[in-house]
Parts: structure tokens; sequence; C-alpha cells
């Protein structure tokens, strides 16, 4: 059984309370809804780069990529070096779209280019992964590795204390807050996970030809054949760009930081920032995890991975800053998940029937909304460990539900002729499909591999959106608004600062280098 020393606890009581202090220090300047949602619109280049990377790697990360790599190798780091490729496509071709037209939501904007009925479709949507994939799955992370270490408490009293703690000082703070914390958070975090890699890495000496020596082949490599059950090469180069698209584009909780960035040139280096950051997972997070498949055997679940490393292997004072970093990344995407999804019921379902309502009411509003929500995912989480693993848990309802969303998104800024009723209904064939293939895939009907079918589903949506334009001829083209946006999405930031391309380039020879050595 894993114990914690008294030097633990003060480590973990020293976050808590530095975390509450910067928090709490943001709610007097969050008195309109403006403030609450997007920080005023000023964040600099580090609180956008390093909030995106902190909101992103939390307790779900934490566990389910040891996990992944635990059971089936480090091809699950494809999602990391991914992000930052994605980050790049997103700073250049779709960051300058948002900051120019001056949203305050992903759904506002489908709205401008498309209708209300395409605004409130992506919002539903997007709550529902938000609540059920992200803020829950990071509860039920964080409060299985705390009932490791504190026995004494059950899953679901956890889930609700920390969902009831983050809840508090994001309501109070909104995303000014959660960005202070964020910053704070990915320092103790990245700290953490160090500290347990330098760790298990000294059990093989410090020497990676032990460990290529020791691991199977299969686990240390990102390059996997098309029947490999992590990730296939053929999912690498289809579904996984596509769901790393909706995640880091059009996931309202992710890119709430970019849409509170004080410019295009602001937004861009944070992008860089973030996607240098994503590199570090796979050596922090997957390869320990694949180097635990030696020293840990035989363990029942994978997602006990982590919190056995750490028990195992930790010192006092260590153990807790580990743990730290773990509450670190939970609260850090709860708050996020907590900040945006209010941001969505607030602005998108609330502000248009009761346009009376002003800025503070609107505030007050959300913050009421962040408490509601926080509740319905920690009575949720506590239902996830009923499943066969957290990581496949969210990947895989990733890969069917996105796909769609990101077909219509990308025809939506590019395909002039594409009006809302075409888009609507090539988006509800698209989902209706994924519900089909993902049933089939269930009763093992179908056993293509999750992120082939994410392709397979993006495709099969443009294909059926652009029928549905052919139909309705140009009578559904897009209004005023919508050329606006169109005209827009051009290719390119207006000015590529030389730092982010450079930035930018090195990027993509550190992402190119390390697919060469680990492919």
């Amino acid at each position: 059984m894993a114990h914690l020393s008294t030097l633990d606890y003060w480590v973990i009581a020293g976050y808590f309370l530095l975390t509450a202090i910067i928090g709490f220090s943001a709610t007097r300047k969050s008195a309109s809804s403006d403030e609450l949602f997007l920080a005023g619109r000023s964040l600099g280049p580090i609180a956008v780069g390093v909030s995106l990377f902190a909101s992103n790697i939390s307790s779900d990360t934490l566990v389910g990529l040891p996990g992944a790599a635990y059971s089936t190798g480090i091809s699950a780091a494809n999602y990391e070096w991914m992000a930052g490729v994605v980050l790049i496509f997103t700073a250049i071709f779709v960051m300058p779209v948002l900051l120019r037209a001056k949203v305050s939501t992903m759904p506002e904007l489908m709205e401008r280019r498309f209708d209300s009925r395409l605004r409130k479709y992506l919002s539903v949507i997007t709550l529902f992964l938000s609540i059920v994939l992200d803020t829950a799955g990071t509860l039920y992370a964080g409060g299985l590795i705390v009932t490791t270490f504190l026995p004494m408490f059950d899953l679901w009293s956890v889930c609700i204390t920390i969902a009831a703690f983050t809840a508090v000082y994001t309501a109070c703070g909104g995303l000014r807050a959660v960005v202070y914390t964020d910053v704070m958070q990915g320092v103790v975090l990245l700290a953490g996970a160090a500290c347990l890699s330098f760790i298990v890495f000294g059990k093989f000496d410090y020497s990676w030809s032990n460990v290529v020596a020791q691991v199977s082949p299969e686990k240390l490599s990102l390059i996997r054949p098309l029947d490999d059950p992590g990730v296939p090469w053929l999912g690498l180069i289809t579904g996984v760009p596509i769901v790393g698209f909706y995640y880091w584009t059009m996931n309202q909780y992710v890119i709430q930081r970019v849409l509170g960035a004080r410019d295009v040139e602001t937004a861009g280096r944070g992008a860089v920032i973030a996607a240098t950051l994503k590199l570090l997972p796979i050596f922090l997070m997957t390869i320990p995890g694949a180097m635990a498949s030696v020293l840990l055997p035989g363990l029942e679940h994978p997602d006990q991975v982590f919190p056995a490393m750490v028990s195992n292997f930790t010192p006092a004072g260590v153990t807790g800053l580990i743990l730290a970093g773990l509450i670190a990344a939970l609260m850090s995407t709860v708050s996020a998940t907590l900040n945006s999804a209010a941001t969505l019921v607030t602005l998108d379902f609330v502000r248009p029937k009761k346009p009376h309502l002003s800025p503070t009411q609107l505030a007050w509003t959300g913050r009421l909304v962040t408490l509601v929500i926080a509740m319905i995912a920690a009575l949720w989480a506590p239902m996830i460990q009923h499943f066969s693993g957290l990581w496949a848990y969210l990947q895989q309802v990733f890969a069917f539900v996105a796909s769609p969303l990101v077909a219509v998104f990308l025809m939506g800024l590019w395909v002039k002729r594409l009006g809302a009723s075409a888009a609507l209904r090539g988006l509800a064939c698209g989902h209706a499909l994924s519900a089909v293939l993902f049933v089939l895939r269930e009763t093992e009907v179908i056993t293509l591999h999750f992120t082939i079918m994410g392709g397979v589903l993006c495709v099969a949506t443009a294909l059926l959106t652009t029928f549905w334009m052919w139909k309705l001829g140009a009578a559904d083209g897009p209004d005023a608004d919508g050329q606006e946006i169109l005209a827009d999405a051009r290719p390119g930031l207006t000015h590529i600062p030389k730092d982010v391309a450079v930035g930018i380039a090195l990027v993509l020879v550190l992402t190119a280098v390390i697919l060469v050595v680990l492919r």
C-alpha cells in the first residue's frame, strides 16, 4: 500500500495554498463577462502558451499515457508530437480568422459563418464532450491517484471535493485565474514528471542501450504496422491529425486561451511555445510507461502504472512534489473545462434568450453554471472505472464525435458555396454514420482501428456535405457575415514575426529528429 510522509503532506498543502492565493487574487478583475470568460483579451504569449500546455496535460494524460505505453508501447505519444504540428497549422491558418472576427466562442464563429442552428449544434456537442470526457476523465484519473495514496477516501468524495475547490476559484476569477494558475501548475507538472522520469531511467543505470536491450522493441517504436492495437501508421496520418485539429482548434476550453490573446502575433507566439512543450510528454510520460513494463510486470490494469511508479520508486518529498504536479494538472484542466463550459452556456444559450442582461449579470450567471457543471462531471467521473481504460475511453469518443465536426468546419472556411442548410445536414448525416460505425465496432462486426475510423468519417462527412451543397444549390449560399469570415480565411498570418517563424522551424526539426530516432 502507498504511503505519504509528513514532508509529502506539507508539499501538497503548500501547493493548494499557493493555488488559492493566485486564483482568488484574480477575482478583483472579474466584474464583466468579457473579463470572466476571455481575461479582457489581454493575455501575453507566455500565458497563452503555457496555459495551452498545462490545460491539456492533465491527470488523465499522466495516467493514460504511461498506461497506454505500458500495454501497447510509446505509439500513444503520436498524439503529443502531432499536437505541435496541428498547433503550427492552426497558428498560420485559423488563429488569424478567430482573432480578426473577435468572437468569444467557437460556436459563435459557426453562427457568423452559417447561422444560429450550427452555433447551437456545436455548443451542445462541445458541452457534452467537455463534461463527460475532459472534466469527468480528469477528475476520475486524479481521484484514482489520490485514493491510491489516501485509501481512507473513496473515489466519489475525492472527485466531488476537487471539483468543488476548482469550481469556486474558477467561478470567482474566470479565465484570468485559470491562466495565472496554469502557468504555476505547468511548472510544477513538468518538475514532478521530470523527477519521476529521471528516477525510472535510473533503474536502467541511465543507459538508453539498457532500455533498448530490456524493453520489447515494439514498445519503443512510434511508427507501428497496420494491425497495431495502439496507433497504426494509417491511423497516424488520418485520424490522429483530425482529432488533434478538433482538440486544439475547435475545443472551446483550449481555444479560449487563444481568444483571450491580445493580438494575432501574441496568439502565434503562444502556439509555438505550446507546440514546443508538447514534445516533452514523449520523454516524461510515455517512455517511462514503456520502461515500467519491465520494472512492474503483471499489473491488472494499465491505469495503475503511474501510481505504481510513484509509490514504488519515489522518496519522501519527491512523492509529494509529483502528487502536487498531478493535482496541478488535474485542476488546470478542470478549471479550463469549467470556464469554457460556462462560457458556452452563458453566451450561446442564456444571452440570446435574455439579451437584456448586463455584463455583470452574465458574469454571475456564468459563475452559477460553473458550479453546476462541476457537480455533474464529478458525479459521472467514477463511472469511467467501468470502461476498459481511460486513454481508450477518451480517444475513441473523440475520434467518432469530432471527425464530422472537423470536416464541416474546414469546408466552412475554405468552400465559398457551402451554405448553412447543407452544412447542418452534412454534419447530422456524419454523426448518424458515426453512431452506426461505433456500434458496429463495439460489437466487432467491424474491426477497423478507431483512428482509421476517424479519417473515414471525416472524408465521408465531407462527401455528404458536398452532396447536400449540390442538392440545395445556390439558394443556400452564405450571407454577408459568412462572406466576411470567408474573406478572412486567407492563408497565413498577415505578417509572421521572425521569432515565430524560427520557433515553427525549430519545432518541425525537433519533431523530425524524434520520428527518425524512435521510428
